[in-house]
């Protein structure tokens, strides 16, 4: 009896330092994780998108992969297909709801008057039922090669790996159309509904949650152009102090609400992920890491998008890439290049600035 007990004690502990196997990954999020939902939706990522690994557009805001590429290779797993991409989408291993400019708030007409996206957190979550729904039904149906080897398997769900990556643009959005004060006094609402939607996931079956907090969006230059901070609401780095505090607050109350979760949802796990510090670490110390300027974006300039054409002084000018990406933090003026998301992952997936500070690979149940 004790030799058996001891036979099983010595296999779960060689299966622990194994890791994990995530058998998919289910992912809803902002542009920061879009792999393709926005693309396919309302016309082509353009180039030069993708120029960096893809050799072609593909659906990311970047020159080449996400941060949520980077962890789908950590897992061993394929790339994300975007649920909304109709075109050659296997969700086998997954599946990625993230959608460029969505929010946590659920959309309404000043959100689309100010240019967000309508597939908000609230929707991202029904195209999840519906996957899964649609997915049940199809096994009952039929459980034939052609119908069934591109979809997820029904039993799988529950072992998956989901993660959460949004709040920037609830920031941006508050930003743009009110004063800090009231983009502060709107967070608990705000976080109130990233709860629901992870309360929901786990009616669902969801168990296993890598939650990303939100960037220093007072660093983006984007924000920094269209928004110049007034004298002495500058930080350490460069970026927009009160701004910065913002996505602080935002966070500080995320890890709260997270916390609160993980009593509450017996059973879950739920891993707070502090990108923010990463991100800043990155941005602060640019020069140190092989970066140029992190407020100078590789893809356009103040004059035009990245990727647009418009015509200035009588002269069509094209919002080009610079000629070396990996220099740069920021692609666009908004997102990362695939050098600076590399360096951003690298720093979250040994769980170092995690909640518990599990590495992903090490994050089931």
């Amino acid at each position: 009896m004790a030799v058996a007990i001891s036979l099983l004690l010595v296999a779960s502990l060689l299966g622990s330092s194994c890791g994990c196997h995530f058998p998919a990954i289910y992912n809803l999020g902002d542009s920061n994780s879009d792999t393709g939902s926005v693309s396919a939706t309302f016309g082509r990522v353009p180039r030069p998108c993708g120029q960096s690994f893809f050799g072609k557009p593909a659906g990311r805001y970047s020159d080449g992969r996400l941060i949520i590429d980077f962890i789908a290779n950590e897992l061993k797993l394929p790339f994300l297909s975007a649920y909304l991409d109709a075109i050659d989408s296997n969700f086998r291993h997954g599946a990625n709801f993230a959608a460029s400019g969505s929010t946590i708030q659920p959309a309404d007409d000043k959100l689309f008057d100010t240019g967000f996206n309508p597939l908000s957190l609230d929707i991202q979550l029904l195209q999840f039922q519906q996957l899964k729904e649609r997915t049940n039904e199809l096994y009952d149906q039929a459980k034939k090669p052609d119908i069934t080897d591109r979809l997820p398997r029904p039993e799988e769900f529950s072992k998956s790996l989901y993660i959460l990556d949004c709040g920037q643009n609830d920031l941006h959005y508050g930003i743009i159309t009110s004063t800090e004060d009231q983009v502060k006094a709107l967070i608990p609402s705000i976080i109130n509904q990233f709860a629901a939607a992870v309360e929901k996931l786990f009616q669902q079956g969801a168990r296993v949650f890598w939650i990303h907090n939100t960037g220093p969006i007072g660093c983006l230059p984007t924000v920094i152009i269209n928004f110049p901070p007034k004298p002495g609401n500058v930080d350490q780095a460069g970026c927009i102090k009160s701004y910065n505090e913002l996505a602080q607050e935002f966070n500080k109350q995320l890890k709260d609400t997270v916390s609160q979760l993980k009593a509450k949802l017996p059973g879950a796990r739920l891993i707070y992920v502090d990108i923010y510090s990463a991100k800043f670490s990155l941005i602060s110390e640019a020069n140190k890491y092989g970066f140029v300027d992190p407020f100078v974006n590789c893809c356009g300039d103040l004059h035009v998008e990245c990727g647009k054409t418009v015509v200035v002084n009588g002269t069509e000018v094209f919002g080009a890439s610079c000629s070396d990406p990996s220099k740069h933090i920021s692609w666009d003026g908004i997102h990362y290049t695939e050098a600076a998301n590399y360096w951003v992952v690298n720093r979250i997936l040994d769980g170092s600035v995690s909640d518990p500070p599990l590495p992903i690979t090490k994050a089931c149940l």
